[in-house]
């Protein structure tokens, strides 16, 4: 299997670039955020208030480790590094790309935690969630791309950037 798998912090772009990134490879695309919403039959966040994090974080496992396709950019939700059954699945069928973005860049793109979909625990700050993720990032990353690489040309770039980095 030939896929892309993106990983980061919420905000970090992952959806959007995922889409772009997939139709520059010519590959599908998949929100494994949307597969859960699907699979719950409500938002994210809806999920998080009715059923709690820890049911949250066991249908992201469960999407995550059964997730099958090729030739697919797969944008994971922020918290599936949480998970290393459902990373372990990802990475056999594919490439990990971690979208590397500073907290300050995170907390000027993200304004509405507590009304977004993030799963943490109650009384944790962006700051917190950054520092449990960003070591799982690096963990399970088989390439990188920094946001402080791609800032100057905007998404366009990024994306180009992406790409050789997936082909080299």
């Amino acid at each position: 299997m030939d896929n892309v798998i993106l990983i980061g912090m919420p905000g970090s772009g992952k959806s959007t670039l995922g889409v772009l990134l997939a139709k520059a490879l010519g590959y599908s695309f998949i929100d494994t955020d949307l597969i859960i919403s699907k699979v719950a039959q409500k938002p994210l966040q809806k999920i998080l208030d009715e059923d709690g994090l820890c049911h949250f974080l066991d249908l992201e496992e469960q999407v995550g480790a059964e997730l099958e396709c090729d030739k697919t950019v797969i944008a994971t939700g922020g918290s599936m590094v949480l998970s290393e059954k459902a990373m372990q699945n990802l990475k056999t069928g594919g490439r990990v790309l971690y979208i590397n973005v500073p907290l300050d860049e995170i907390k000027r793109r993200v304004t509405n935690i507590t009304t977004r979909g993030i799963a943490f625990h109650k009384g944790e700050t962006l700051d917190d969630v950054y520092r449990v993720r960003v070591p799982l990032y690096e963990k399970y990353a088989d390439m990188t791309v920094n946001f402080t690489d791609a800032t100057d040309g905007g998404i366009e770039d990024t994306v180009s950037l992406m790409v050789k980095l997936i082909n080299a």
